[in-house]
This record gives C-alpha cells, structure tokens and sequence, in this order.
C-alpha cells in the first residue's frame, strides 16, 4: 500500500503545489474527475501513456484522503 501512496508528490512550484503522480504533470484531482465521468483505467491509460494503473490504483487509495 505504501508504494501505491509514494507515487504521488508534492512540489510547490507545481500546480500551486497540487498532489501529481511521480512528479509528472497529471494532478490527482484532474484524473480522479475523468475516473468520476465515467472513464476506465484502461481508457485513460491510453489517453496518458506517461501513467501507470498503479498510479490510478494510488489515488483512489483511501489512505490518501487521511
């Protein structure tokens, strides 16, 4: 679980210091909003090659919201 939780960061000077994926410019908040329309994993990973199912699996992690 904490390996899922490592892929997202955090950096000031990105996104006004938004939680990314693995320092990558995709925020958590953009990607949990496509997964909320209705897009699967395998949908969006075809949209953002740069990402990995984990990082998806991450950020629908409950401990994240902790």
């Amino acid at each position: 679980m904490n390996s899922l939780i490592s892929r997202i960061t955090l950096n000031q000077e990105m996104f006004h210091g938004k939680p990314t994926f693995r320092g990558l410019r995709y925020t958590v908040e953009s990607l949990l909003e496509l997964l909320a329309s209705g897009m699967s994993i395998e949908e969006l990973l075809i949209d953002y090659p740069d990402l990995e199912k984990e990082d998806f699996l991450a950020c629908t992690t409950p401990q994240i919201f902790i």
